[in-house]
């Protein structure tokens, strides 16, 4: 039997959409929070920050569709981040809190599912917490700051981009650190900044959550379809990696959200995976001659994650709402997990600027 955290509690919540796997913490009547996790993992990479939470809030972690502990359905690619937005409102009206603003943590990919669910429902948002997040144009496959993609096609992004040896292992529940590939070193090499790592008990349990995951052509990565342009693969219609390709993955439109909650924006200096230099990008693995054919800088630049980011907050600002960019230094892809103490000063400073 898993031991969570002093204070979280887990349970799941049947909704009008999925049985829902959630971690909690607080009482019913507290002002509510709610924790989104991203690719390859689980609500248990929020655990301890639930743990931290003052007494005055309602913290809840669901694990999204496929993840975790909750129920698997298929990803409908072509709603990009629809299905999980979704989940997570009909989470929200199962709990009672329909009617109420709420708080939203979003992490990596959490953060478009929390950017998709504010302009869903825009005036049930009381703030927005962005860790680390997604680009708003999805991963891989454009070119500037206006997600313009590389290709018709929007080649070198999709459920075909995916590590085939790293999704074999998921798949096989690999908890060995003997291949570059497995899990654990996935993690210990991209999740966090080297040369951190978790306790020994805390990594076993963000493994555990890794491979908890359904793999599958409607799960992770999802189906790929062939293209003739370079790298060679472009998204196919299923599964999570297609739902947050360019193809699907578009949510410039938060700029214009109304009414427009208060952002908050941390990101670790020395992130590996959502960069202008990610290291899971085609486009600067082509310019790392790790990748082979790249037809260069004009064509197939690297994916300038960051500023694709910030420039759609930028345009946000310009319409009349607010953002704070909070970068904590010698910091990697998990600020909450990395650098806690750093991480729950930003975030519980600005929840407590916005109740």
């Amino acid at each position: 039997m898993d031991n969570f955290a002093e204070g979280v509690n887990a349970g799941y919540v049947e909704t009008s959409r999925l049985r829902t796997h959630v971690l909690w913490r607080g009482a019913e009547d507290g002002v509510p929070v709610f924790f989104v996790h991203g690719n390859v993992s689980s609500s248990r990479f929020f655990e301890e920050t639930l743990a931290a939470l003052p007494d005055r809030y309602r913290a809840v972690a669901p694990d999204l569709r496929g993840f975790g502990g909750s129920e698997t359905m298929p990803v409908d690619a072509a709603r990009g981040l629809g299905d999980f937005a979704d989940d997570l409102r009909a989470l929200v009206e199962a709990l009672g809190l329909a009617a109420e603003k709420v708080h939203l943590v979003g992490w990596s990919m959490g953060g478009t599912v929390a950017l998709r669910y504010a302009m869903d429902h825009p005036d049930g948002v009381a703030s927005l917490a962005l860790i680390n997040p997604m680009s708003p144009y999805g991963f891989g496959g454009t070119k500037d700051e206006g997600g313009t993609p590389c290709w018709p096609d929007y080649a070198g992004s999709g459920g075909g981009t995916a590590n085939p040896d790293f999704t074999r292992r998921l798949a096989e529940r690999d908890r060995t650190e003997e291949d570059a590939n497995s899990p654990r070193n996935v993690m210990n090499a991209l999740y966090f900044k080297p040369p951190f790592r978790a306790t020994a008990e805390r990594e076993e349990v963000f493994v555990s959550a890794m491979l908890s995951m359904a793999v599958g052509e409607g799960s992770y990565p999802g189906d790929a379809a062939g293209s003739e342009n370079w790298p060679g693969v472009a998204p196919g219609e299923r599964g999570v990696n297609n739902a947050i390709s360019p193809r699907y993955c578009n949510l410039e439109g938060f700029a214009q959200v109304d009414p427009k909650p208060p952002v908050l924006w941390v990101r670790g200096s020395d992130d590996a995976i959502v960069s202008d230099t990610s290291f899971l990008d085609f486009g600067y693995l082509g310019q790392l001659e790790a990748v082979p054919g790249w037809p260069g800088p004009e064509v197939y630049p690297p994916q300038p994650m960051v500023s694709q980011t910030r420039a759609v907050l930028e345009r946000y600002r310009a319409n009349g709402g607010g953002y704070r960019e909070e970068v904590i230094g010698d910091c990697g892809h998990t600020p909450h997990v990395e650098k806690p103490e750093e991480f729950r000063r930003l975030l519980f400073g600005f929840l407590e600027e916005h109740i």
